[in-house]
């Protein structure tokens, strides 16, 4: 998605420890007519499939996935880091470990809301090692319902996570693909650049 890329390259800014920030258009503040747009592209890409329910993580994902959700109609859950005395009944847990904040979390969604009938699109901002997203896939199993793709919308092609998703045979479209960065002259490449 070149929009994306360009404004990866215009106002990301890239730091030590393989670390990509694009929190002022994305994940911290958000430009929606950017978001907008991410939203249409992954209508396209995943627009066969019979999506029922969205599947994020808090807390970056949810504003992506609800544009995305706008798309397809249908509901966005999203997967909490904590325990809240506001989820009632049973719930599918499992654990996830960040890549950005290097801590592990129980991750938890209720069973009221992902049902074995579901056909799942999980959204997320960022792939890097595939923790969350392993994570995300194994509640949605837990469930009994089916993934039916994945839509990221930056993935760090230079590490794992991406290459352990495509050999779980599951669709995964990442809008922008980095295959490397430099955090002292702040450069960017893309995958299908050249």
């Amino acid at each position: 998605m070149q929009l994306l890329k360009d404004r990866i390259r215009k106002d990301g800014i890239v730091k030590q420890g393989n670390v990509l920030k694009v929190d002022s258009f994305l994940n911290h503040q958000m430009d929606i007519e950017l978001i907008n747009e991410i939203g249409k592209e992954f209508k396209r890409l995943f627009e066969k499939e019979k999506i029922t329910k969205i599947l994020t993580i808090e807390a970056s994902g949810i504003g992506i996935a609800c544009i995305v959700a706008q798309y397809f109609n249908v509901p966005v859950v999203f997967a909490k880091k904590a325990q809240s005395i506001n989820i009632e009944g049973e719930v599918f847990t499992t654990k996830i470990e960040s890549f950005t904040h290097k801590k592990t979390y129980d991750v938890i969604v209720s069973k009221k809301f992902l049902k074995p009938t579901d056909r799942v699109l999980i959204i997320d901002d960022f792939l890097a090692n595939g923790c969350a997203l392993v994570g995300l896939i194994d509640l949605v199993i837990s469930s009994g319902a089916s993934v039916e793709g994945i839509g990221i919308v930056i993935e760090k092609g230079f590490q794992s996570g991406g290459e352990i998703i495509r050999e779980m045979g599951i669709h995964l479209e990442s809008l922008a693909i980095v295959d490397s960065m430099n955090a002292e002259d702040g450069t960017i490449e893309f995958r299908g650049d050249k």
